[in-house]
Protein backbone atom coordinates (compact mmCIF):
# COMPACT_ATOMS: atom_id res chain seq x y z
CA UNK A 1 0.00 0.00 0.00
CA UNK A 2 2.85 2.38 0.76
CA UNK A 3 4.38 1.69 -2.64
CA UNK A 4 1.16 2.74 -4.36
CA UNK A 5 1.00 5.95 -2.35
CA UNK A 6 4.64 6.66 -3.14
CA UNK A 7 4.13 6.09 -6.88
CA UNK A 8 1.05 8.28 -6.84
CA UNK A 9 2.84 11.08 -4.99
CA UNK A 10 5.79 10.87 -7.36
CA UNK A 11 3.46 10.96 -10.38
CA UNK A 12 1.71 14.06 -9.08
CA UNK A 13 5.07 15.66 -8.39
CA UNK A 14 6.29 14.97 -11.93
CA UNK A 15 3.07 16.35 -13.46
CA UNK A 16 3.34 19.41 -11.26
CA UNK A 17 6.80 20.21 -12.63
CA UNK A 18 5.63 19.67 -16.20
CA UNK A 19 2.65 21.95 -15.59
CA UNK A 20 4.81 24.67 -14.01
CA UNK A 21 7.22 24.44 -16.96
CA UNK A 22 4.38 24.85 -19.45
CA UNK A 23 2.96 27.81 -17.56
CA UNK A 24 6.37 29.48 -17.51
CA UNK A 25 6.75 28.85 -21.25
CA UNK A 26 3.32 30.39 -21.93
CA UNK A 27 4.13 33.39 -19.72
CA UNK A 28 7.40 34.06 -21.54
CA UNK A 29 5.72 33.61 -24.95
CA UNK A 30 2.93 36.01 -23.98
CA UNK A 31 5.28 38.60 -22.49
CA UNK A 32 7.42 38.62 -25.63
CA UNK A 33 4.48 39.26 -27.98
CA UNK A 34 2.71 41.64 -25.58
CA UNK A 35 5.84 43.75 -25.15
CA UNK A 36 6.45 43.89 -28.88
CA UNK A 37 2.83 44.79 -29.67
CA UNK A 38 2.63 47.43 -26.92
CA UNK A 39 5.86 49.01 -28.15
CA UNK A 40 4.54 49.23 -31.72
CA UNK A 41 1.14 50.54 -30.56
CA UNK A 42 2.89 53.28 -28.60
CA UNK A 43 5.20 54.18 -31.48
CA UNK A 44 2.24 54.41 -33.87
CA UNK A 45 0.26 56.59 -31.40
CA UNK A 46 -2.63 54.13 -31.18
CA UNK A 47 -3.88 54.49 -27.59
CA UNK A 48 -6.95 52.23 -28.02
CA UNK A 49 -4.83 49.37 -29.28
CA UNK A 50 -2.36 49.99 -26.47
CA UNK A 51 -5.07 49.72 -23.80
CA UNK A 52 -6.70 46.68 -25.40
CA UNK A 53 -3.38 44.88 -25.74
CA UNK A 54 -2.46 45.78 -22.17
CA UNK A 55 -5.71 44.51 -20.63
CA UNK A 56 -6.64 41.49 -22.76
CA UNK A 57 -4.56 38.34 -22.30
CA UNK A 58 -4.77 35.87 -25.19
CA UNK A 59 -1.38 34.11 -24.97
CA UNK A 60 -0.05 36.32 -27.74
CA UNK A 61 -2.79 35.65 -30.30
CA UNK A 62 -4.26 39.16 -30.29
CA UNK A 63 -0.78 40.66 -30.27
CA UNK A 64 0.26 38.62 -33.32
CA UNK A 65 -2.95 39.60 -35.13
CA UNK A 66 -2.27 43.26 -34.33
CA UNK A 67 1.34 43.15 -35.51
CA UNK A 68 0.88 41.15 -38.69
CA UNK A 69 -2.79 41.79 -39.53
CA UNK A 70 -3.43 45.40 -38.51
CA UNK A 71 0.02 46.95 -38.87
CA UNK A 72 0.93 44.58 -41.72
CA UNK A 73 4.51 44.26 -40.47
CA UNK A 74 6.93 41.70 -41.82
CA UNK A 75 9.09 39.62 -39.49
CA UNK A 76 12.13 41.71 -40.46
CA UNK A 77 10.35 44.89 -39.33
CA UNK A 78 9.43 43.71 -35.83
CA UNK A 79 12.59 44.97 -34.12
CA UNK A 80 13.24 48.15 -36.11
CA UNK A 81 12.45 51.60 -34.78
Amino acid sequence: MNELAELSARGVSEWFYVLISLVMLFVLWSLFWKGLALWHAGRHAQPWWFVILLVVNTLGILEIIYLFGVLKLKASQLFKK
